[in-house]
């Protein structure tokens, strides 16, 4: 079992910065793969960025390449998404995931964080 939760949402102005954590509990941290994701009511939710088991892979949705960064302190148990230059579309609710895998593509996200939410006024 894997529990994560979420922290860090908030409201920004666009071209703002925030930082999401992502503390997880339970199974041994770097035995899995993460990944964020985002949600907006009546999309389906959709993946942002995920990380692999070392942090040293990692991927991103096209439309937050070279904006947001992930990344993952195995040592504290924790994985971020970092997000720069932030714009209005970013609005969702941001939820962590853990992947059934310990490198990318290989799996599925078997566990979700509860979400938090990020709103970014124009």
């Amino acid at each position: 079992q894997v529990q994560l939760v979420e922290s860090g949402g908030g409201l920004v102005q666009a071209g703002g910065s925030l930082r999401l954590s992502c503390a997880a509990s339970g199974r041994a941290f770097s035995s899995y793969a993460m990944g964020w994701f985002r949600q907006v009511p009546g999309k389906l939710r959709e993946s942002v960025a995920a990380i692999n088991w070392s942090g040293i892979r990692s991927t991103y949705e096209d439309a937050v390449k070279g904006r947001f960064t992930i990344s993952r302190d195995n040592a504290k148990r924790t994985g971020y998404l970092q997000m720069s230059k932030l714009k209005p579309e970013d609005t969702a609710v941001y939820y962590c995931a853990a992947f059934d895998s310990q490198e990318l593509g290989t799996g599925r996200v078997r566990y979700w964080g509860q979400g938090t939410q990020v709103t970014v006024s124009s």
